[in-house]
């Protein structure tokens, strides 16, 4: 069995040809998708701001193979936006993500000495 690792996974991307009414719901839910709404999640967690409607970032955790690596997990995130923003009627382009592997990721702790 191969090695699991944790992938905090942040996709960018703009927002592209939104229908009238896709463009109504976003300003109306823009409260829920602002700064406090920002999570790591499986489903994935959009926020944006409302003004201007341009850009957006959904954030995800992915737990992947190790030997597939970080490029792995961006893809299945990436994957994973396209398909929840596709369901929900919202149109987009120029998807990027950024990938943290929580397994490899150092942690810098104070020493005792200088705490």
């Amino acid at each position: 069995m191969s090695e699991q690792h944790t992938y905090r996974v942040i996709v960018r991307g703009t927002w592209e040809g939104l229908a009238e009414e896709a463009r109504a719901r976003l300003l109306a839910e823009a409260a829920d998708h602002g700064m406090a709404s920002m999570r790591f999640t499986e489903e994935g967690s959009l926020s944006y701001e409302a003004s201007p409607l341009k850009h957006f970032s959904m954030r995800y955790v992915v737990v992947s193979d190790a030997a597939d690596g970080e490029e792995m997990a961006g893809a299945l995130a990436e994957d994973r936006a396209e398909t929840a923003l596709r369901a929900l009627g919202y149109g987009f382009r120029d998807l990027r993500s950024t990938v943290t592997d929580l397994d490899t990721m150092k942690i810098n702790r104070k020493s005792r000495s200088r705490q």
